[in-house]
């Protein structure tokens, strides 16, 4: 147990009669990046909260660098830093004041918060904004003092909850390069609904669905389970449904308007290569062939469809 830097054992948890999580089990024993994903209401709050001890759990148990959270949290949170989904600003004070405040609650030794604080400021790049009130910085310098707080007291586990949840792409970039600097240091789990979020960012994912846990492995096992199979094409001189469904490969064609459609295949080159050599010999005048991305639906049921199976 002690290896490990988490272990979930059956957690399950519940709210009135509707369990919200129900008989999960994970556990985390090298450093990297570790993607939560699911759905908005499928129980990944819940367990970041669980997990960070802000939820005292139904069943289950949680261990922290072999502490057993429920028993000894004050000694297990000493590892753990967390984010929220809201990240929780004291937005009166200024950065500095806020981050100092942090430190104190995290019991640190009065002689080490001015540097920790310096330190963690100059990482994520807040440093010139020490003495302005909090509710003057934008979404994405709130964000990052909301991430600063979480890893004042450089924990060895921290657990951010939706962290570029409202921001704007280049502001999604920046926070991705500074969980990365993160990374480098300790282990990050990662909570998000957006599946690009994952791929861009975790070695192992894990999903939950309904509270349920239906997928964990690496990225590249669960993209090989969302493989897209529609592709949309659009043709100057379209043949209608009968003409492009003769096209070997392609298994049944949905008409979008007058002369652009979704085709689903089984295999994605032959498809693709057909259509474009059906195109030129026919004159079709293909203007656009572009591969679906699957949608989060969509892959929440293929895996359950092949859990059940």
């Amino acid at each position: 147990m002690s290896s490990s830097i988490v272990r979930i054992d059956r957690l399950s948890h519940r709210y009135s009669v509707q369990w919200a999580v129900k008989d999960i089990s994970l556990e985390i024993k090298n450093p990297g990046i570790y993607g939560l994903l699911g759905a908005n209401g499928a129980g990944k709050s819940t367990t970041m909260n669980i997990m960070c001890g802000v939820l005292r759990q139904t069943h289950g148990e949680v261990y922290i660098k072999g502490i057993n959270l429920r028993e000894h949290p004050v000694e297990a949170k000493k590892h753990i830093g967390f984010l929220p989904q809201h990240p929780p600003l004291t937005t009166e004070l200024t950065v500095e004041e806020f981050l100092t405040y942090c430190a104190n609650l995290r019991l640190m030794p009065a002689t080490k918060i001015s540097k920790a604080v310096n330190e963690v400021m100059k990482k994520c790049q807040i440093a010139h904004f020490r003495k302005r009130l909090i509710s003057n910085l934008s979404g994405g310098y709130q964000q990052r003092v909301g991430i600063a707080q979480a890893i004042i007291h450089r924990p060895d586990f921290v657990v951010l909850d939706e962290p570029t949840n409202g921001l704007d792409p280049n502001q999604i970039l920046e926070v991705r390069g500074l969980i990365r600097e993160i990374a480098e240091e300790r282990t990050v789990v990662l909570s998000t609904h957006i599946l690009q979020e994952v791929q861009a960012l975790c070695d192992t994912i894990w999903m939950i669905n309904e509270g349920k846990m239906v997928f964990s492995g690496s990225l590249q096992e669960f993209n090989s389970y969302i493989q897209p199979n529609t592709l949309t094409v659009s043709l100057k001189n379209s043949p209608g449904r009968e003409g492009l469904l003769s096209v070997d490969g392609v298994d049944s064609v949905e008409e979008l308007d007058e002369k652009r459609y979704r085709l689903s295949y089984s295999n994605a080159d032959q498809a693709t290569e057909n259509l474009v050599a059906a195109s030129y010999h026919n004159n079709w005048g293909l203007r656009e062939l572009s591969i679906d991305k699957s949608s989060l639906d969509s892959i929440f049921s293929e895996l359950t469809r092949k859990k059940q199976a």
